[in-house]
């Protein structure tokens, strides 16, 4: 019964390292109505080492949020039924903003007027025809602003 209760504790704290493994691991989640575009990005973080979360419209990101997710938030402006910016809105109003950056991935050439009032919550505005590597060394640097936010 000994070696059974000791392996339980072994497994027990492996299993809690394991999680802890998981939490520290950088979540990338891609907020866009194109599959295409998702399945890109996915392609482009994932060999980088990165935990890559799709979303294919507002209410989805919604719904990865309120199951935690914390990380950088890569989002399309232009989507249906909820567009980038009511779903910005949506995340600081219901307060998942902590833990999370925001940059708008979008084919837009400027920010549109619905920015207004939100360009705090947004730490950058990032065109669809980006250069793989210069994206990927962005989101490195988003991480170190949570990271730094974190310590604070």
């Amino acid at each position: 019964m000994k070696e059974i209760a000791k392996y339980r504790a072994v497994y027990k704290e492996e299993e809690k390292y394991g999680k802890e493994e998981r939490q520290m691991k950088k979540k990338v989640m891609i907020v866009d109505d194109e599959f295409p575009i998702q399945i890109t990005i996915r392609e482009i973080f994932e060999p980088e080492g990165f935990e890559v979360v799709t979303a294919g419209s507002g209410r989805e990101c919604l719904e990865e949020l309120e199951k935690g997710f914390k990380g950088v938030i890569l989002m399309d402006i232009m989507m249906p039924q909820m567009d980038g910016w009511d779903t910005i809105r949506a995340i600081v109003d219901r307060g998942f903003i902590e833990g999370n950056i925001i940059a708008m991935l979008t084919a837009k050439d400027v920010p549109d007027q619905k920015m207004e009032g939100l360009q705090e919550y947004v730490i950058d505005y990032i065109s669809k025809l980006f250069d793989p590597e210069e994206l990927v060394a962005t989101v490195e640097e988003y991480f170190s602003c949570l990271n730094l936010n974190s310590k604070e």
